[in-house]
């Protein structure tokens, strides 16, 4: 699992940051690529990467300024001519849908593959056997939503030493006694999936937030997030812009992930009056309250480990 920053810039595109765009690729827990946001020239971006457009299962838009969503319809129809045919989802507030049904249709799009738009509140989107997913209402000039994603926990690893302790050779009964609960032998002993595999492999929490005020109040809802994706628009000495313009400064992301009791803080959404030496200054800032901080730029890739 991977986290692939595409955009990392607020507002409008800059020499350094694109607008905003996220990927999170899970191709081997699942085979398939997510995507957050998907501001203009976000296949741009992609066409200087591995990622491939087929992959993409679901999009999630954080909300519906522009540096979030131009992107959008071009890298939609530009997937159906790039090998995609299964269907994707897109979850983001209300008006998506009717932003892309007017943007496909009047520039004659047509999409070899089922598109299905979901408008959303806070509470959960969706569960399946690998995730929940949860949606969180922000504070922003428009509806403005975070995605909580919590992978849930796997099956330890099968322990052969105890398997051949009880006389079992390996061979394909070893796949099937870890696919279920109980396995009756040939010789008719009975054998426990719990008593022979390892502990569980504990799932990882990510929290990926859009353009928002700072809310203290989130906290709980963070708890031990494995990491932390907060824009972070302004220097910590700007909180009055930031408030007025309806951002975070750098000082108060870190803050949140410290009440949250977070692994990882990576902050993006930089406005373009930082750059250079003043980005390494941002770090230093957010550092000094919750020294596990990163602060991302194009093309940045963060690998997100699963806790042993």
């Amino acid at each position: 699992m991977e986290l692939f920053f595409l955009g990392t810039g607020s507002g409008v595109p800059s020499k350094e940051r694109n607008v905003s765009s996220l990927v999170l690729r899970i191709l081997e827990e699942r085979g398939t690529t997510w995507v957050f946001d998907c501001g203009e020239g976000t296949q741009q971006q992609i066409l200087n990467t591995n990622i491939r457009p087929r992959r993409i299962e679901v999009i999630f838009i954080t909300h519906l300024h522009g540096d979030h969503i131009y992107g959008l319809p071009g890298l939609l129809s530009s997937r159906s001519f790039q090998g995609g045919e299964t269907p994707v989802t897109i979850y983001g507030p209300r008006g998506l849908k009717e932003y892309l049904d007017i943007s496909l249709r009047i520039s004659g799009t047509h999409l070899r593959y089922p598109l299905y738009v979901e408008e959303v509140e806070d509470g959960l989107l969706f569960e399946d056997e690998q995730f929940i997913v949860e949606a969180v209402k922000l504070k922003h000039g428009l509806a403005s939503f975070g995605y909580i994603l919590k992978e849930k926990d796997k099956l330890g690893e099968l322990q052969p030493d105890k398997l051949k302790a009880l006389g079992i050779k390996p061979g394909p009964i070893y796949q099937q006694i870890k696919s279920q609960s109980r396995t009756e032998l040939e010789d008719g002993r009975i054998i426990r999936r719990e008593d022979v595999i390892g502990p569980p492999k504990k799932g990882r929490k990510i929290a990926i937030l859009g353009d928002t005020r700072y809310i203290p109040e989130l906290a709980g809802l963070l708890k031990n997030t494995d990491v932390l994706v907060h824009e972070a628009t302004f220097a910590g000495d700007e909180e009055e812009m930031a408030y007025e313009y309806f951002h975070s400064t750098v000082k108060q992301a870190a803050m949140l992930a410290k009440e949250a009791d977070a692994g990882e803080l990576i902050l993006n959404h930089l406005s373009s009056r930082y750059q250079g030496d003043a980005v390494a200054e941002l770090r230093n800032e957010a550092a000094a309250i919750f020294p596990s901080t990163t602060i991302a730029h194009d093309f940045y890739q963060h690998p997100i480990e699963r806790k042993r």
